[in-house]
């Protein structure tokens, strides 16, 4: 029987990462197919908080404008102790916001996900099943069968170069890779509740984490009238009895005037803090809640995936149409699975000072939060608990700016464009000046045609007409001279997902840069 022509990329799942992947693959030139047993978006939102760096990757999808109308900025976060005062904070990252994007915000998940899908629809590149199971998976050296089935019944064979696994916590993929996990020791229930505001009522403007040893809670405010609670269950109370409907009620009204609101959802769940031991498997890998559960006390559940989605999809489109090693897919994990570690961590942490419920503890706790803060020694800037990366496709020699996030400033007439609607979102070779980009010798510039990457120069002058293949940028402000000139850089390269490779000051220094990156990329 002969085999059905393959597509580049099988997504399994079509929830915000497996959708946000498709998106990027799409952009990328890539054929694609997804599956999701579901027949349409989920109507109730889930995730409810995003970063500038998840903004980002949006832009990357071509919808990042579309999904700001259904997002807010995170008015920040204050956490109350044993006697109601405030004993930790988090406030807002201060302009100039280094990515373009408000650094943090909450969203509607359910509006944010049929953009995400629009997107993936307007491509003309990727087919999508519906209501439709992935039910057996047949991998291959040269690529991976899977087997569908739709609701009625109906059964179909998709074959693909890759297939990747977004299909949630309880992911058939890695199930049936066999792969487990690793415990990182978080096991609580709590119960999740959204409302819709039905009328002015007084409620707190900040984000409130109630660190009350006789009921730990979380307050959020959502964009427009979305307003989320998240209630801890202490020990020996019953997960169905405690999310029964009256018990619901009863718990919000120790928050807000039950007359003020209508329950859009309330659910139980058990909060873990789990990674998958492998997210990858020959032409098989793993991304968002399939291979990493994180507690939600710091708000990077969903943003964790979408950085999956965003670090894998660039590897796949180098290797599946620029000629990349294989070798570059196994820097997936090696790069993804340290940041994510470290972010569960930081949230398990969280979610211990917010979930205390001894109360001699909780005042122990409480004295010495309050002492950091009000000595100024407790860092008050969510973000700044983002890890850069470790190791993985950058160059070693470019620290301390290798594994950053890269900025992104407004070019441009007027009140300028943000520099990712200019450009691919493909390698970038920046440089202050036109000099700098003629050093690049025959060699850098043969690697950096097989990378199709694109180049400009990024200054203060009027804007001169690009040629040579090297745009010409006039930057408002100074985002990016100011970055440069922190890190002594005369060029920067950026990777697709827009996290720096490497910086260079000078000829030598250049054209090493490029060509250890095409060591890295074609072996």
């Amino acid at each position: 029987m002969s085999t059905p022509t393959p597509y580049d990329v099988l997504v399994v799942g079509y929830g915000p990462v497996g959708a946000t992947l498709a998106a990027l693959l799409v952009r990328h030139g890539l054929s694609v197919a997804v599956a999701d047993q579901a027949e349409g978006v989920y109507d109730k939102p889930r995730a409810i908080t995003l970063d500038h760096e998840v903004m980002r990757v949006f832009q990357a999808c071509g919808v990042a404008h579309e999904v700001e109308t259904f997002t807010a900025p995170h008015p920040g976060t204050h956490y109350l102790g044993v006697d109601r005062e405030v004993i930790r904070v988090y406030d807002p990252q201060p302009p100039p916001h280094p990515l373009g994007w408000v650094p943090s915000g909450t969203f509607v998940q359910p509006e944010v996900e049929a953009v995400l899908r629009a997107g993936v629809a307007r491509s003309g590149r990727a087919d999508v099943f519906l209501a439709t199971q992935v039910v057996a998976l047949s991998p291959h050296a040269d690529r991976v069968d899977a087997t569908l089935r739709a609701a009625a019944g109906a059964e179909r064979t998709v074959s693909a170069r890759f297939l990747v696994g977004c299909d949630g916590a309880n992911s058939f993929v890695r199930r049936r890779l066999g792969i487990g996990h690793q415990d990182l020791a978080f096991d609580e229930w709590w119960m999740v509740v959204d409302v819709r505001l039905k009328k002015p009522v007084e409620l707190p403007g900040k984000c409130i984490q109630y660190c009350w040893p006789s009921r730990p809670s979380t307050f959020i405010v959502g964009p427009g009238s979305l307003r989320r609670w998240e209630i801890k269950l202490l020990p020996g109370e019953d997960p169905d009895a405690f999310g029964a409907r009256d018990n619901v009620a009863r718990q919000l009204a120790r928050f807000v005037d039950p007359d003020a609101i209508e329950i859009w959802r309330s659910a139980v769940y058990r909060f873990h803090a789990l990674v998958a031991e492998r997210w990858r498997s020959g032409r098989v890998f793993l991304a968002g809640d399939a291979c990493h559960q994180t507690p939600p006390f710091m708000g990077q559940g969903m943003c964790a995936g979408i950085r999956d989605a965003a670090n894998l999809a660039w590897r796949l489109a180098l290797v599946l149409r620029n000629g990349a090693q294989d070798g570059l897919l196994d820097s997936y994990e090696a790069e993804r699975k340290p940041h994510v570690e470290a972010l569960v961590g930081f949230a398990k942490k969280a979610g211990e000072v917010i979930g205390e419920l001894d109360v001699a503890a909780a005042r122990a706790r409480d004295a010495l939060l309050r002492g950091q803060l009000e000595r100024g020694e407790a860092e008050t800037i969510r973000q700044r608990y983002i890890p850069n990366l470790s190791g993985g496709v950058i160059d070693p020699g470019s620290a301390p700016a290798a594994g950053t996030l890269f900025v992104q400033p407004r070019v441009g007439g007027g009140d300028g464009a943000l520099l990712d609607d200019v450009v691919e979102p493909v390698f970038l070779l920046a440089t202050v000046s036109e000099e700098a980009q003629a050093w690049l010798s025959a060699a850098s510039l043969e690697t950096w045609r097989r990378l199709g990457g694109e180049r400009a120069v990024i200054s203060q002058d009027e804007i001169t007409a690009s040629r040579d293949g090297v745009r010409r940028l006039r930057e408002q402000g100074r985002l990016f001279s100011d970055w440069m000139a922190r890190h002594g850089a005369t060029a920067v390269v950026a990777r697709p997902d827009r996290y720096v490779y490497g910086v260079a000051r000078d000829r030598d220094g250049l054209n090493q840069l490029v060509e250890g990156l095409g060591r890295q990329i074609f072996g």
